[in-house]
């Protein structure tokens, strides 16, 4: 399918699940949003990190100008611009003029905290073509009702998927999903796709626990079944086990299982979960993070070793 390509998730070096699809007239970029772990084992994120981030960043600017349409799935910083976005994320100012020109679809600000909805308002004043799409469906996209971020009920709320019709294929990204709810994964078998991008379970932190994990692994295979191409990354590549995870379902998957990376036909590139690593191999200076968010020092010195590290892709 190359008219589908995914710009960043964790098997790609940073946090997000963003993608663009483009159809006979339109292109449309879903979760133009872009993170780094913040604090990993109590450091920072390395600069060849900093340096993947700000080419992949660049990247989402350039889908955006040429863009029809933006989704925004949910309001977490991973997944959307920010006005207060610190250094590793993509600034709500960085794409104010594609805001200003695009169709916007995005979930609905019911029910979200305070902070998720301002961050929705700060959309919504940057676009001239913003609509709650919640259970909308005009015949290419049809939006899903909110389904839970995770489990059910918890501070994490919930998220809204999206379903792009073409003419012999339907491709879904179910955002974050975390595949720990059964009537979501029902609700995407009854929509017959042929290609998922969603995210794994969050398997890197310590309290997720092991009956969560069976949940999570019965329903990734689940839906396997049902579906040509299942693309499982996000919160389950924070971790390298993660990776072997995913690799032991799809031996047992008659349909494919695999990661962002595989799909694009690229050597995935664990960088948060390799943070520790990449400090050990390349040491930091106590003050670069400092003049870095200064514009006193730039990733440049390491940008060549972060061409090396994704050499395969796009860059």
């Amino acid at each position: 399918m190359n008219n589908f390509k995914i710009i960043a998730t964790e098997s790609l070096g940073v946090r997000g699940l963003c993608c663009s699809v483009e159809t006979v007239d339109k292109k449309i970029v879903i979760d133009p949003g872009i993170s780094l772990g913040y604090i990993r084992n109590g450091r920072l994120p390395h600069p060849v990190q900093i340096a993947v981030d700000e080419i992949i960043r660049n990247q989402i600017i350039e889908e955006l100008n040429d863009a029809t349409d933006i989704v925004f799935s949910h309001y977490h910083g991973d997944h959307i611009p920010l006005v207060d976005a610190n250094p590793y994320q993509l600034a709500l100012k960085e794409v104010e003029a594609p805001l200003k020109e695009l169709k916007v679809w995005a979930k609905g600000l019911e029910n979200e905290s305070h902070k998720m909805q301002e961050r929705g308002w700060n959309l919504k004043m940057s676009s001239a073509h913003f609509t709650v799409s919640e259970g909308k469906n005009n015949g290419l996209l049809q939006f899903s009702k909110p389904v839970p971020h995770g489990k059910r009920n918890t501070h994490l709320g919930n998220v809204m998927m999206t379903n792009i019709k073409f003419k012999d294929m339907i491709f879904l990204h179910a955002s974050d999903i975390q595949f720990l709810c059964s009537d979501t994964i029902d609700y995407i078998i009854k929509l017959k796709a042929d290609i998922v991008l969603a995210s794994g379970p969050p398997i890197y932190l310590t309290h997720f626990k092991k009956d969560d994990l069976k949940r999570a692994s019965q329903n990734i295979l689940k839906l396997s079944e049902e579906v040509e191409t299942l693309i499982v990354d996000h919160h389950l590549l924070r971790c390298e086990e993660g990776l072997s995870y995913l690799n032991k379902l799809n031996r047992h998957s008659k349909n494919k299982i695999i990661c962002a990376a595989d799909y694009m036909e690229v050597k995935p590139q664990l960088l948060e979960a390799r943070r520790e690593e990449i400090y050990n191999k390349l040491p930091v200076l106590e003050d670069w993070h400092e003049k870095y968010k200064k514009g006193e020092v730039s990733t440049e010195p390491y940008l060549q070793k972060a061409r090396e590290l994704i050499k395969d892709f796009i860059y």
